[in-house]
């Protein structure tokens, strides 16, 4: 196989600097699979790096196979986290497949790969095989418990971490895959880092992160209050444990939760609801008091939120600058977001797709909008890209170590208005 250097797609054009994405130029290299790995590698893809990710050609990523729900034969748990990224089929336990793998890692400025303990090694890109060819490369492992070999699921990791120990009324689970999302902010976070010290000093470096440390990282306070009082953490279901009130409650038509998070708001919440005698009350005039009396102060505040609607207590509260919120659905939520809460990508079988944008906005930069590729979509021009022939792809392909999507029929164009658009004026709030 002959040797060229490896094209990079561009963002920029004849934009200006300022609106240039903050990656471009950046080549991932995503060995990773399901949730944590391939969620930092798209919030990496965001910014503007170039990210491959490498799936196996038969099973590809295990999410591929979490539906139903689907959409276009794609299940949404993939479709949630793979955008913008270019797609390659590659047996990475063939040794030609090796062979690309490495061609391609030593391409990249970041990998980032989710296999157990001691898996990267044996497939010959682990940390130190990578380095030594590309010594500026910043390899990111992810794993479930750190050096333990044991599989990594956010579900026993909950467990493990004490998450589920204090959530819910009794141990709950939280309703998404926190963990998972949690490793995969830090991936994303810790590789930004290397990746300014790179640019600067071409050095790179390992990153680890854990699906266990994540979680006890985000323990945060409940964390702290533990350390400092050598006492197991309580679980409190929807109020807080130093805050109060800071909690749901119900109302005549439905719940909503609200947030008094210091003396005056609590002063606020007394004089909105009609009871400025629980303001002046000594029980309650105080956190720490309304901490010991809380079951006392609560069953007041139950007494009256029972009396009128959930919309009608949310417009007093909102108007006294009280912080309150209606619980609502997922669908219901995101429609009624204040700023749109989601994309719309043209996707080859799904047509016009509505995705949910990330978390975070990057002044003057418009991100792309790539939908989640295909299972192997653009393993030619990616092989073509690494050097290879024409000749040695179709012998990879007749070998079973590549595949190549079929062409997808031209997708629909994408409609003027979103759905991300509400289709009804938003209630007040």
């Amino acid at each position: 196989m002959r040797e060229v250097a490896i094209s990079r797609p561009s963002d920029n054009g004849d934009r200006p600097a300022e609106a240039a994405p903050p990656l471009a130029g950046v080549r991932v290299a995503d060995f990773s699979r399901v949730l944590a790995g391939p969620y930092a590698t798209m919030l990496l893809a965001e910014l503007g790096a170039d990210v491959v990710k490498v799936e196996h050609p038969v099973h590809g990523d295990e999410t591929r196979s979490w539906g139903p729900p689907e959409a276009g034969g794609e299940a949404a748990y993939y479709l949630a986290v793979n955008r913008n990224k270019r797609n390659i089929a590659l047996d990475l336990k063939h040794p030609e497949g090796r062979a690309v793998a490495r061609r391609l890692c030593d391409r990249a400025d970041v990998i980032i790969e989710n296999f157990r303990p001691g898996v990267a090694d044996r497939l010959g890109i682990g940390y130190e095989a990578v380095r030594r060819s590309n010594p500026g490369v910043v390899y990111c492992s992810i794993t479930g418990f750190g050096g333990a070999d044991r599989p990594g699921f956010d579900a026993v990791v909950q467990a493990e971490s004490g998450l589920m120990h204090i959530t819910g009324e009794t141990p709950t689970k939280v309703g998404v895959a926190i963990a998972d999302v949690l490793a995969g902010l830090n991936a994303a976070v810790a590789i930004l880092g290397p990746l300014h010290r790179r640019a600067l000093t071409g050095t790179g470096c390992r990153v680890e992160v854990s699906l266990l440390q994540s979680a006890l990282s985000g323990l945060v306070n409940v964390a702290q209050s533990a350390l400092v009082t050598g006492e197991e953490a309580g679980r409190y279901g929807n109020a807080h444990p130093t805050v109060v009130p800071y909690q749901t409650f119900a109302t005549a038509d439905g719940e909503i939760t609200v947030a008094a998070g210091n003396d005056g708001l609590y002063r606020a919440l007394c004089h909105a609801i009609g009871r400025p005698d629980l303001a002046g009350d000594p029980r309650f005039s105080s956190n720490p008091g309304r901490i010991v009396n809380r079951d006392a102060l609560i069953a007041e505040l139950e007494a009256v939120f029972g009396t009128r609607t959930a919309g009608e207590w949310t417009g007093v509260l909102t108007e006294a600058g009280v912080p309150v919120g209606k619980i609502r659905g997922v669908l219901e939520a995101i429609r009624a977001a204040d700023q749109p809460a989601t994309v719309t990508v043209a996707h080859p079988t799904a047509g016009p797709l509505e995705l949910m944008r990330t978390g975070f906005a990057v002044g003057g930069y418009t991100p792309r909008r790539d939908p989640p590729p295909l299972h192997g979509q653009h393993t030619r021009p990616l092989l073509a890209e690494l050097g290879l022939t024409e000749a040695e792809i179709g012998r990879l392909e007749q070998a079973g170590v590549v595949r190549q999507a079929p062409d997808p029929p031209p997708p629909p164009p994408l409609p003027h208005s979103t759905p991300s658009t509400p289709s009804a004026p938003k209630e007040s709030r």
